[in-house]
């Protein structure tokens, strides 16, 4: 990843989203437990989500190197570099999914130049939420085109 910072300076970011069905929150390492056990039930689920394929994530891990990947991520929060956060539920307040916003990758793996968009997102949910999948799609693509300062954001759609 670059040392750029993703966003302007003078840009806040937001610490949450709020929507009938969940908010999102900035993840971290507060959420590992949760994070993981969701994650965990729901691999093939989140493998088939559009924008995983070919990713090599999610592949099993202990919690411990969860840990580890929930720090990575508050601290490319903390330092503007990318911005993931969790969905819980708003009835139970379950961790339900993950949304990554992130810098576009230019990996050969078939992910966009970083001159084609200004910002890569990508976003699951529990595979006993799929029904979620395109509402969280179409909310958090939304707030980003309202609220945040990209101009071309990729997202791979949902129906």
């Amino acid at each position: 990843m670059s040392d750029q910072i993703f966003v302007p300076a003078d840009f806040v970011i937001a610490d949450g989203l709020t929507a009938e069905e969940f908010r999102l929150e900035p993840l971290g390492p507060q959420h590992n437990a949760a994070d993981y056990a969701a994650w965990t039930a729901s691999i093939s689920h989140i493998q088939a989500t559009p924008g995983f394929a070919g990713r090599g994530w999610p592949h099993p891990m202990s919690l411990a190197e969860n840990l580890r990947d929930l720090e990575r991520h508050a601290r490319d929060f903390a330092d503007r570099r990318g911005f993931t956060y969790t969905v819980l539920s708003t009835g139970t307040g379950e961790v339900i999914g993950c949304v990554y916003i992130y810098p576009p990758r230019s990996d050969g793996e078939g992910s966009v130049s970083a001159g084609d968009h200004d910002a890569a997102v990508s976003s699951w949910v529990r595979a006993d939420c799929a029904e979620l999948d395109p509402v969280l799609y179409h909310t958090v693509r939304a707030w980003l085109e309202r609220d945040w300062p990209f101009r071309s954001i990729e997202y791979a759609p949902r129906v």
